[in-house]
């Protein structure tokens, strides 16, 4: 997993007076960036009409009241033991209970992307060519895309797009590279993922164009056909011409 920060958020609404239109709402945060949520942090809030009372945090023990009314109920709360007791017992039944429910079920699990390496736009000569680096159905969503040029990583010239959700649990990304072609060149896209044991390395060739691979390819295919359908043809006429009698006029 990446160790970027992570947090598992829950709000709970719960109206308080309806004749008037106020509402309060309990919002519950876990903050973590460790697997092994050693440095999970959990945060209850208390909004009134959307503007947050006070907040009691894990890491520091007690409320924190932010206005006239929310500092009044925190000094109160930070008065009960048993109060602060129980929030801190969160720490553990309500944060890291569920995140390792998430962890088990569905954090931990990580699905390769698919790469694909290709030309968008030809160099004619003057203006730079264009490849585009593509990484699809992968998660979790945490990826990096780089471009090597003759062993060396590219610093400008590339531009990127965020990872992009599938709206399925996968995500996709983009990566685009201008350059000038030259000969004997080696270009490749690094895919680093939490799928991967190591950087992926997606060699581009660039010994032919993308366009005249593809009619390469058709013309091979067609060529293929052409000289099997000619054999069949061949060896019918052979039997049918085994099986003729001669009959003398």
């Amino acid at each position: 997993m990446s160790k970027l920060l992570k947090i598992l958020l829950i709000v709970l609404p719960a109206v308080l007076h309806t004749a008037h239109g106020n509402s309060m709402a309990l919002q519950y945060l876990c903050i973590w960036s460790k697997e092994d949520l050693s440095d999970m942090e959990f945060i209850q809030s208390r909004i009134m009409n959307k503007v947050k009372l006070l907040e009691f945090n894990s890491t520091l023990g007690k409320y924190e009241g932010y206005t006239e009314l929310g500092i009044k109920n925190a000094d109160r709360f930070n008065k009960d033991p048993a109060e602060l007791q129980g929030q801190k017992s969160n720490l553990d039944s309500f944060c890291k209970n569920n995140v390792g429910g998430y962890y088990n079920a569905i954090l931990s699990k990580t699905v390769e992307p698919q790469v694909k390496v290709k030309l968008v736009k030809k160099s004619d000569g003057t203006h730079p060519a264009t490849l585009m680096c593509s990484a699809y159905s992968f998660y979790p969503p945490t990826i990096s895309v780089t471009w090597l040029r003759n062993g060396k990583e590219i610093e400008g010239d590339v531009t990127s797009t965020e990872e992009m959700a599938d709206g399925d649990w996968y995500y996709q990304v983009h990566s685009h590279l201008e350059y000038m072609p030259e000969s004997g060149e080696e270009i490749s896209c690094v895919v680093q993922h939490a799928s991967f044991t190591k950087p992926m390395n997606y060699k581009w060739d660039s010994s032919m164009p993308e366009p005249d691979k593809s009619k390469i390819a058709i013309g091979a295919s067609g060529l293929v056909l052409g000289i099997v359908l000619s054999a069949a043809g061949f060896i019918y006429y052979k039997k049918k011409s085994s099986g003729r009698i001669l009959v003398p006029t």
